[in-house]
């Protein structure tokens, strides 16, 4: 009788047990695709070409244009070489609804010129952007969308040979069209010129550019896209994409592209929807096509047709781009036929029950494998907010093979306790089990705040503690007990969940510094005003206002993470006294110290110490320099001795709404 086979994920979570064969599933459906797509020795590094072969490209003798619209009668190629003519270029139907047409001469087709597909499907002509355009513009005065041709055998001159991203990365999110001041959509070179300086001297060591793939509406945040292989033209060229993140891998950061392979536009001008005049040919048909709270289409990922496509996209972007892995958007939508609307997932059952889209747990299988073949550093992360089991484990043990997950509870933790509870009542105990409750041997990245509580109808973290006194008291010379409030609890929640959170940080850029207001894009409603779609980085560079003061010591902590690898070290507490308000806790050589009390500062708090020794301030929430008031003498060693129980520690003085750092010297 042959040995039943172990469960690597049941002996890292026995409370799996029950669902052992539900596990193994995904191994035996992994594997069975794979074999269905590569062979049985095939490599999805090869399968994953379709960028290649579909789309334009340059021959010996001129272009080649081919497409894939199995549905389709006919198609004709037209654009400005043609004058626009419908039908003068038709294109030749091969197998498996592949269409292609050789343009002999060397001048027939020209970068810059825009080009469209025409469809002829059931006896309808429908124009259409091809599939694997790589740059898709609109025009001003039509509003209309088509393609743009670039040089496909372009050579760009990469610097970036050898670089290898961080390990624990340590996330600045972006937005390139809001990250200038002006009143207008930002470009890639300004971006490259004016930010990424803020980035690299702030000390993230990878940022994370949302709103990358191609989207006719700005104001969708890039979750709406209608061309998967192109780079937003609204914020410029290809190459100054290209320019970006070759010039950030010279600065030591990462770049991860926020990539949304969980749904698209339902377009069909613009979009994949019925390209070649159905809706199968991408997507599901009926409802489960259809995402209902979003919109948008739904990707069927039991075809291999879909797969090809979204896995050489992914090997696209990392080739063609660099890139340096990816954010992957929805993934709780992907998992799930219900797309986790209205589940609170409280146990294992509604992880593997009939709900769960196993073609989509193996498409994002496929992904990850492909991914790390291509750059075995590279980084993937999940937005997944109901925790399914072996997100962050290895395909080989039944996992998904992300490296790490959104710890997407955390921000709705702060928000609820600021909205909810007063600071006198916030519980000590809690705190410490919501930031550090993960699943076993699975990275996750930890953080406060992202672009979602920034946007019209949330509010930053610092907004929401200071409202209308942040246009009237951030002054330094203003005294203000809310302010004072505020910038003391910014500073202690961004430094708690930091360092406890997750093997990985994130922030959206601006929050850092307590970015007032919202995010509201262009619309209709507001004027089609661009005056909350952008940052105020001046607000931060003003040497009379307080913003400057919140930046600092965020540079200040992530300068401690990095050189304590805080984020790589276990956390252990030491103390907890919910009266208090006091929270004490280890990660490697660092002791944390938090009083939240909104009143109470305590002279000769005992603080617990594993080590004997000296200890010294290495940094404090208090400091005049990050707009405290200095009440701890930072100059100060804190010796240990033995209490009647011979536990070691020291005594120091610790003030309300306060957060100390200290090390052994």
């Amino acid at each position: 009788m042959p040995a039943e086979k172990i469960c690597k994920m049941i002996e890292i979570d026995p409370y799996l047990t029950p669902y052992k064969d539900d596990i193994l599933l995904r191994e035996t459906l992994f594997k069975q695709k794979k074999k269905e797509l590569v062979g049985a020795k095939g490599n999805l590094l090869h399968f994953a070409n379709g960028h290649k072969y579909f789309g334009f490209h340059r021959t010996e003798r001129g272009w080649v244009y081919r497409e894939w619209a199995p549905a389709a009668e006919a198609m004709y190629l037209t654009g400005d070489f043609n004058g626009w003519s419908a039908d003068s270029c038709p294109m030749q139907k091969l197998e498996n609804g592949v269409f292609e047409v050789h343009l002999d001469g060397k001048d027939t087709l020209q970068a810059g010129q825009k080009v469209q597909a025409i469809v002829i499907h059931q006896g309808q002509w429908l124009r259409r952007i091809p599939l694997y355009a790589t740059r898709v513009v609109q025009d001003p005065q039509t509003n209309l969308w088509c393609a743009e041709l670039e040089e496909p055998n372009a050579v760009f001159p990469w610097t970036d040979q050898g670089f290898k991203p961080a390990k624990t990365p340590l996330i600045y999110e972006c937005h390139i069209g809001m990250a200038q001041e002006k009143g207008a959509v930002g470009s890639y070179k300004e971006f490259t010129e004016n930010v990424l300086p803020r980035i690299q001297k702030g000390g993230y060591n990878t940022i994370q550019i949302m709103a990358i793939m191609e989207h006719p509406y700005y104001g969708s945040f890039g979750y709406q896209v209608s061309n998967f292989f192109a780079a937003s033209s609204r914020y410029g060229k290809a190459e100054d994409l290209k320019e970006l993140i070759d010039r950030a891998h010279q600065m030591g950061i990462a770049v991860l592209l926020d990539v949304v392979h969980s749904h698209a536009v339902k377009n069909t001008n613009e979009g994949l929807n019925e390209f070649d005049g159905t809706v199968h040919q991408f997507f599901h048909e009926g409802p489960r096509g259809d995402h209902g709270a979003w919109g948008t289409k739904l990707f069927n990922y039991g075809k291999n047709e879909v797969l090809h496509f979204l896995l050489s996209n992914l090997k696209y972007w990392m080739e063609t781009f660099h890139f340096d892995g990816f954010r992957f958007d929805g993934v709780t939508s992907m998992l799930y036929h219900d797309h986790g609307l209205g589940s609170a997932f409280t146990d294992y059952s509604m992880y593997f029950s009939m709900n769960t889209d196993t073609e989509a747990v193996t498409y994002l299988q496929l992904a990850n494998e492909l991914i790390h073949k291509i750059n075995p550093r590279a980084i993937t992360i999940a937005e997944d907010m109901s925790g399914m089991p072996g997100m962050c484990l290895p395909i080989k043990d039944g996992g998904l093979g992300f490296d790490f997950r959104l710890s997407m509870g955390i921000p709705d933790l702060w928000i609820k306790m600021l909205k909810e509870v007063p600071d006198e009542h916030w519980d000590m105990g809690k705190l410490w089990y919501e930031l550090n409750s993960r699943r076993p041997q699975e990275k996750t990245v930890g953080y406060c705040e992202s672009h979602d509580q920034a946007l019209v109808g949330d509010k930053t973290i610092m907004f929401r503690l200071c409202d209308a006194a942040m246009y009237t008291d951030m002054n330094k010379e203003s005294a203000s007990l809310v302010i004072d409030r505020g910038m003391a609890l910014h500073k202690m929640i961004r430094l708690l969940t930091a360092s406890l959170a997750g093997e990985g940080y994130l922030n959206f850029m601006g929050n850092e510094f307590g970015h007032p207001e919202w995010i509201d894009f262009p619309r209709e409603g507001n004027g089609w005003s661009y005056h909350y779609c952008r940052r105020q980085w001046s607000l931060a560079d003003h040497p009379a206002l307080r913003y400057g003061q919140l930046r600092d010591f965020d540079e200040a902590m992530i300068a401690l993470l990095k050189e304590h690898k805080v984020l790589t070290r276990p956390a252990k507490c030491l103390w907890v006294h919910q009266d208090d308000k006091v929270l004490i806790y280890t990660k490697g050589d660092l002791i944390f110290a938090f009083n939240f009390h909104p009143e109470k500062s305590f002279e000769g708090y005992r603080i617990p110490a594993e080590k004997k020794g000296n200890y010294q301030v290495v940094l404090s929430s208090d400091s005049a320099v990050y707009g405290g008031f200095s009440r701890i003498d930072e100059s100060v060693k804190y010796k240990t001795f033995a209490d009647k129980n011979g536990q070691n520690g020291f005594l120091c003085y610790l003030p309300n709404r306060s957060a100390v750092v200290f090390k052994k010297k």
